[in-house]
């Protein structure tokens, strides 16, 4: 029988560091769709008739630490920020996000012209946390790219929602990463229907008759309008309108759409225990022992870490098949 374990540590902007003695409850979201990880620690409002009173120790901008697992077996499970504390329903709400809280600052206006993902991204970093070096793989350039009164928020997603880009910050080493959607490899986990899920909502689609086409439109530095299109003509139609980007990116975004909307995978979810550890980007081998043709790897798109009274549960959202 494996006893839960966590830890959670917290450190003030004076370097004071404190460790939290009792929690009603911990919930962690990651996913590639989103710019940042999230985690929502749950503490009572009060311990024996006496208010909890934080406000002289942590407050927005403090350093958070969480640590979860098994009998001491503990992995580190969000390094970020404490975004605010609320309190609700008779309950003390520490609200907490990754290193993009720290981009959710002014950064000067400039015109950048030709650009590409990286200098875009290295930009951002030099003007607001030159501490913070970017890993970019994704080979998608801008003719023209114009930063006005914008945050670094401002700006991340902008380029996400135009290039459908995987964008998310390693907060522990100081990493900003942008790479192509379903490229980005973690590590492996292994989870058998059986053995290790508890619940599941899974139902596979192998999408044999999908057919999409999807079309990036863009407006060049002249003004005029560019169409790139990949997929299945007089399938569905999805439309992508970007900023200047060259037309051998906006291909790239396309084919890349396509691959999205046309691969085979699960929809749905499953539920299964803390270990083994696991984040999005990961590949995870479903197995399912009636139906073992349909054993594969999947690409994890997301991950919600839940911790309370009822024990330890990792929702995983798996997405297309890689193998």
């Amino acid at each position: 029988m494996l006893n839960i374990d966590w830890y959670i540590q917290f450190k003030n902007q004076e370097g004071k560091r404190f460790q939290l003695a009792l929690m009603a409850e911990c919930e962690i979201i990651q996913s590639v769709d989103n710019l940042a990880d999230t985690a929502t620690i749950v503490l009572p409002e009060a311990v024996m008739n006496s208010p909890l009173n934080f406000e002289n120790k942590i407050a927005r901008g403090t350093e958070v630490l969480i640590q979860l697992g098994y009998d001491g077996e503990l992995k580190d499970e969000f390094v970020g920020f404490i975004q605010d504390i609320t309190n609700n329903d008779s309950s003390l709400k520490i609200l907490c996000e990754d290193a993009l809280f720290l981009f959710r600052v002014g950064i000067p206006d400039v015109e950048l012209k030709p650009t590409s993902l990286t200098k875009i991204a290295q930009y951002v970093i030099d003007n607001i946390d030159s501490s913070f070096t970017v890993n970019c793989d994704y080979d998608v350039n801008y003719e023209k790219f114009t930063i006005h009164d914008a945050t670094g928020y401002d700006v991340l997603k902008k380029i996400q929602d135009e290039t459908k880009a995987n964008i998310y910050f390693d907060t522990a080493n100081k990493v900003l990463h942008i790479h192509p959607p379903y490229v980005e490899k973690g590590g492996e986990v292994f989870y058998s229907m059986q053995k290790n899920i508890e619940n599941s909502s899974l139902e596979f689609n192998n999408k044999l008759d999908a057919k999409v086409e999807v079309t990036i439109e863009s407006t060049d530095i002249k003004g005029n309008v560019r169409k790139v299109t990949s997929g299945t003509t007089g399938g569905d139609k999805v439309t992508l309108k970007v900023g200047s980007i060259d037309e051998a990116s906006m291909q790239i975004i396309a084919d890349n759409e396509v691959l999205k909307h046309s691969a085979a995978g699960y929809e749905g979810s499953f539920d299964t225990w803390l270990i083994p550890f696991v984040k999005p980007t990961y590949s995870a081998r479903i197995k399912d022992e009636d139906y073992p043709e349909k054993t594969a790897y999947y690409y994890v798109k997301s991950v919600t870490t839940n911790l309370s009274e009822a024990g330890g549960k990792r929702t995983i959202t798996p997405g297309i098949k890689l193998s």
